[in-house]
């Protein structure tokens, strides 16, 4: 079954500055390996859409995306010690939600999806840029399939790294989407305690660096197993960040490669609707392969 991968141009032209770890080349990585020929007929090729402001709104506030266009209007700048705007940032930050929505959305029609996009969304809050993170693409994903596309409930597993903040704080009260995230503790951004259960929707795996990869590994299948058991969602979104693998600058897990694929394939049998959204990752060498790994399963 082909993977349907959302791309836009403007997803390469935001640009935090020199030196940042969340550059271009990262995306552009991923790209190329995509485009190699071991994955010819493997996915179909899409150009995303921006999300429009209703489906924006769905996440943050008006006053915050009025920021970031006056930010991009004036050039670009700083939003907090880490996020770094330029003049196309906003443009690309819309497109990416809109490769996410759309990803959502051709899941629940049958076909997996994958929005190779950035920036990442996972710690932006509704009210602010964190982490990165200007929109929070997979919660505007998920708020459109509950509202546009019929789904009633949405699991949202996260395994990047760093614990998503701001999807956190934007679902907790929400049971209709469900979050796991399995992340770094202690690691920014300092969220992320097995104790923070929402409404019951809140299921979190922290764990130290230097664990064995099949730690990792068994205990987010376990949380997922414990998340669903007696409540199936209608539609699976993966916080896909790479940066959990070995090697990464920002964190220290052990992840591989090969390590990405085992989750992709014990979720698929679920038989439910599964789409990926690009996050963190850092090492372009490396997170090339990994995502490359994560397309071929969704593609099994």
């Amino acid at each position: 079954m082909p993977v349907h991968v959302f791309h836009h141009p403007l997803s390469l032209s935001h640009n935090p500055g020199p030196g940042h770890p969340e550059s271009s080349e990262r995306l552009a990585a991923i790209l190329d390996e995509l485009r190699g020929p071991s994955f010819e007929g493997m996915i179909c090729w899409r150009e995303a859409s921006g999300a429009n402001e209703h489906q924006l709104l769905r996440a943050h506030s008006e006053s915050y995306l009025e920021l970031l266009r006056e930010v991009a209007d004036r050039g670009g700048g700083r939003l907090d010690a880490d996020t770094v705007m330029g003049r196309s940032s906003y443009e690309a930050a819309v497109v990416g939600a809109g490769a996410a929505i759309e990803a959502a959305k051709t899941a629940l029609a049958g076909q997996p999806a994958f929005a190779a996009i950035r920036p990442p969304g996972h710690h932006a809050l509704r009210d602010a840029a964190m982490g990165f993170c200007l929109l929070n693409n997979v919660v505007i994903a998920a708020r459109a399939a509950l509202e546009e596309s019929g789904a009633g409930r949405v699991l949202i597993v996260d395994w990047d790294v760093h614990h998503g903040n701001g999807t956190q704080a934007m679902v907790e009260t929400d049971p209709r989407i469900r979050y796991v995230s399995l992340h770094q503790w202690p690691l920014y951004p300092g969220t992320g305690r097995a104790d923070e259960r929402g409404v019951g929707n809140i299921f979190n795996v922290p764990r130290p660096p230097g664990l064995a990869r099949s730690t990792y590994v068994g205990d987010l299948i376990a949380a997922v197993a414990f998340a669903v058991d007696g409540w199936r969602p209608d539609l699976i979104l993966l916080s896909a960040g790479f940066d959990a693998m070995a090697g990464d600058p920002l964190a220290g897990f052990t992840l591989e490669p090969e390590d990405y694929p085992i989750w992709v394939g014990e979720w698929r049998r679920m038989g439910v609707p599964m789409a990926s959204v690009l996050e963190g990752g850092y090492v372009p060498s490396r997170i090339r392969r990994a995502a490359g790994e994560h397309v071929r399963a969704l593609a099994e």
